[in-house]
């Protein structure tokens, strides 16, 4: 594994750095988020502008990781785990691959549990329409297909403005909040609409379009 190369990279959707695992419940947070979305790589020793420090003890930071992820995420997540030597220091690799028991949920600091997901190089708290999308993509069922005249109208909206939020999406159709929801994650779940998600806010676009 060329880490110098993948540090280059810098710090991205499934790549993160850190010096130093000195928070179980904030170390659980990108776990979660990597797991919820495509899967992802800890680089720990690494400072989050890309200077390797490594590692002062492996153990100690496996220990961390392991708790996180056993105690702080549920379902649990199982990392791997591996050792690379770079200019005479350990730089601790950790492995999350992508869950297949989606959502996986994190328990923050007041002992509440909460979905995270990976949105460029930042692990933010998933919104209620991203929790359906983790749910029902496990389920496996194809989903059909059937444009109404809700559909037809987020499409039309679509195609002349570009974007459209949920709040937007329900006053369009004056529908409720929650049949506006289950539609977005229906197109989203069929790949129709992409969602774009930061802290901020959360909007929706035609798959394919930025």
């Amino acid at each position: 594994m060329n880490i110098k190369r993948l540090i280059l990279e810098g710090e991205n959707v499934s790549l993160d750095f850190k010096k130093t695992i000195s928070s179980v419940e904030k170390i659980a947070k990108t776990l979660v988020a990597f797991a919820n979305n495509k899967g992802g790589k800890l680089l720990i020793g690494v400072t989050d502008d890309g200077a390797i420090k490594g590692v002062k003890s492996e153990e100690e930071e496996k220990y961390m990781i392991n708790k996180a992820a056993h105690q702080f995420c549920k379902p649990a997540i199982e990392p791997k785990f591996e050792e690379v030597y770079i200019d005479d220091k350990v730089v601790l690799v950790v492995d999350i691959p992508q869950s297949d028991s989606k959502p996986h949920y994190a328990m923050d600091e007041n002992k509440k549990w909460w979905v995270y997901f990976r949105v460029k190089d930042k692990s933010i708290l998933a919104s209620k329409i991203i929790v359906d999308v983790l749910k029902q993509d496990n389920q496996e069922t194809g989903q059909l297909i059937a444009y109404s005249e809700h559909e037809k109208k987020l499409l039309e909206y679509l195609e002349e403005h570009g974007r459209i939020t949920l709040k937007e999406y329900s006053k369009l159709t004056r529908s409720a909040y929650k049949k506006a929801q289950k539609i977005i994650v229906s197109l989203i779940l069929t790949g129709v609409i992409l969602p774009h998600t930061s802290e901020k806010e959360e909007y929706f676009t035609v798959a394919g379009l930025k």
